[in-house]
């Protein structure tokens, strides 16, 4: 195995199992994600516990090598769509465990779902280097 096939197999597997951990939070700490929900989705509990269920469902596909690829450029889609809950987390100030963040900690977490996005695709085999051509 290489160095960079080693390196794909280890990212794959760590963010497959932090997806997972934090799709099962999405079922043991349901109100802790509510208050993000943007309210025009309807029943807050509904999203989260849906997306738990993605969360992990896409977490142990990019942990099984079989199902990476596709798991990977589903986890990029998905990323990008529950961004909204944290931009309105932003955009309302809305707190957390009674506490609101600074804009810096939002744009860090920005920072961070771009990365998961750009890991989810590099691991699915989506981000491949540009071919030469003669």
């Amino acid at each position: 195995m290489t160095f960079a096939t080693l390196t794909k197999y280890t990212c794959a597997t760590i963010l497959g199992i932090f997806f997972v951990n934090v799709g099962i939070a999405h079922f043991t700490d349901t109100s802790w994600f509510e208050p993000i929900v943007p309210e025009l989705l309807g029943d807050p509990t509904f999203w989260v516990l849906l997306t738990g269920i993605l969360e992990i469902g896409l977490g142990i596909g990019l942990v099984v090598p079989q199902l990476r690829k596709y798991s990977g450029l589903f986890m990029a889609f998905f990323l990008v769509l529950i961004y909204w809950a944290n931009f309105n987390m932003w955009a309302n100030d809305i707190p957390l465990d009674g506490k609101t963040f600074a804009d810096f900690w939002h744009v860090m977490r920005l920072i961070a779902q771009v990365l998961m996005i750009t890991v989810a695709l590099w691991v699915g085999g989506w981000l491949t280097s540009r071919q030469k051509f003669a």
